[in-house]
């Protein structure tokens, strides 16, 4: 039996949660450790680049919701919220990118367009800022193009 996602064209907006889920405990501590903390109104956000991925890599987003936002049926709602916003951005992001996002316990009861609209603009603000990196990486070394 083929796979959901087989036949879809890769990095598609209409590709399920499971193409683009960061799955392992290493993947996210790695993300953890290779980045800062950054904010936005209503979660914080982690990203870092795939060290194996390159450029062919889809990105990869992690979500995170621990007890202190409330019992299960409330976290799973919240990661329910979170999941469809995240469908519906993640083309934004550039390949080979891993994300992790901690949703703050306001999500639950925010507008789903004002959520849709934050993820979007998160990820719109991690795809410029790879943009930056990457750019400042070329002026460092422009001799052999790969920035090291």
């Amino acid at each position: 039996m083929p796979h959901a996602s087989e036949g879809r064209t890769e990095h598609s907006a209409l590709r399920v949660w499971s193409d683009f889920r960061l799955r392992r405990h290493s993947d996210y501590q790695r993300v953890y450790s290779g980045s800062r903390k950054q904010f936005s109104t209503s979660m914080t956000y982690f990203f870092s680049l795939q060290p194996e991925g390159g450029a062919d890599a889809p990105p990869r987003v992690g979500l995170t919701a621990g007890r202190v936002m409330g019992k299960a049926v409330e976290r799973n709602r919240i990661k329910r919220r979170m999941r469809e916003a995240v469908r519906r951005h993640v083309r934004i992001l550039p390949p080979g990118v891993d994300v992790v996002l901690h949703p703050r316990k306001s999500v639950m009861t925010m507008d789903f367009a004002a959520l849709d609209r934050e993820v979007g603009e998160v990820f719109a603000r991690i795809a410029e800022r790879i943009a930056k990196q990457a750019a400042n990486a070329m002026l460092k070394n422009p001799a052999d193009g790969t920035g090291q």
